[in-house]
C-alpha cells in the first residue's frame, strides 16, 4: 500500500542515512508521501476511476437488487443493532430503491468474514436494518457464506439459478455496491453468467476543484483513497490471473 511504501522508505533512509543510497531513500519517501497525501491528485484519480451516479428517475424496475456487504462492523457487540462503517449507502440507497418501486426483491450477500466474534453474518445484520427501515421480510433473501467478491457473485448465481426465489438469471437484476468497487464486482458477476445493471453508491471522489487547499494542504483522506484504489487494482490483477474475471 502507498502509505506503507512511504513509511518503509523513510525508515530505511533514517536507519541507513550514512549510506549513499540511504540518503536517496529518505527524500524519496517524503516526496512520495507528499504526493499520495495531495488532495487534488487523489480526488482526480478516484473521480475518474469511479462510475458516475445514476439518477433514480432514470432507472427502470428490476426484479432483484443484489447488495454486497462489507459496510458493517461485525466485531461490535451486542448484536441488537447494525453497526455501520463507511459505505452505509449500500443499505440506505437499497431501501430507497425498494420503496420507490425500482427493485421488487433484495438479495444481500456476505458472510461472517475470517475471524468472527459472533455467528450473525453481515447479510443478516443488513437484513435486520432493512426490515426495521420498512422492507418486507418476505422480499429479502440472504446469502451468508461469501467472504469475497468472487463468492458474492458465485453464490448469488446459485441462488438465482435454483429458482427457489422465483427468479432466473435472465431477469432484470441491479448490482449495488461502492463505486470504487463496481468494476471488479460487475466483472465477477459477468464471469458466473449474470449480467446485472449497476447502481454505484458510496462515492469517494468528488468533482475536482483546483484551489490552494487541494494543492498545498496534505490530506489524510487522500491516503485512504489511494489505499482503496490500490486494493482494487491489485484485486483486479489477481482476479484476472486466477480466472475469477
Amino acid at each position: 500500500m502507498p502509505f506503507n511504501i512511504c513509511l518503509t522508505l523513510i525508515l530505511l533512509g533514517l536507519v541507513f542515512k550514512r549510506k549513499r543510497w540511504g540518503k536517496i531513500l529518505l527524500p524519496a519517501g517524503i516526496i512520495l508521501l507528499l504526493f499520495f497525501s495531495n488532495g487534488y491528485i487523489a480526488n482526480l484519480v478516484m473521480h475518474n476511476w469511479e462510475p458516475q451516479p445514476k439518477e433514480l428517475s432514470s432507472l427502470p424496475s428490476y426484479e432483484l437488487g443484489i447488495v454486497l456487504t462489507g459496510v458493517t462492523n461485525i466485531n461490535m457487540l451486542p448484536k441488537d443493532r447494525t453497526y455501520f462503517t463507511r459505505g452505509a449507502d449500500r443499505a440506505t440507497h437499497t431501501v430507497q430503491l425498494y420503496k420507490m418501486g425500482k427493485i421488487k426483491k433484495i438479495l444481500i450477500t456476505g458472510g461472517l468474514g475470517y475471524d468472527p466474534v459472533h455467528p450473525l453474518s453481515e447479510a443478516e445484520s443488513l437484513r435486520d436494518f432493512m426490515i426495521w427501515a420498512g422492507v418486507k421480510e418476505t422480499d429479502i433473501i440472504t446469502e451468508t457464506k461469501a467472504v469475497n467478491t468472487r463468492e458474492n457473485a458465485l453464490f448469488s448465481e446459485e441462488i438465482i439459478s435454483s429458482k427457489k426465489i422465483g427468479l432466473k438469471p435472465s431477469d432484470k437484476l441491479l448490482l449495488i455496491t461502492s463505486a470504487f468497487h463496481m468494476k471488479r464486482a460487475k466483472a465477477c458477476f459477468l464471469k458466473v453468467g449474470l449480467n446485472p445493471d449497476t447502481f454505484p453508491v458510496d462515492f469517494y471522489g468528488k468533482v475536482p476543484r483546483l484551489n490552494f487547499k487541494s494543492i498545498v494542504q496534505p490530506d489524510v483522506g487522500s491516503l485512504v483513497a489511494w489505499h482503496k484504489l490500490t486494493k482494487e487494482w491489485v484485486g483486479i490483477a489477481v482476479y484476472s490471473l486466477v480466472g475469477y474475471i
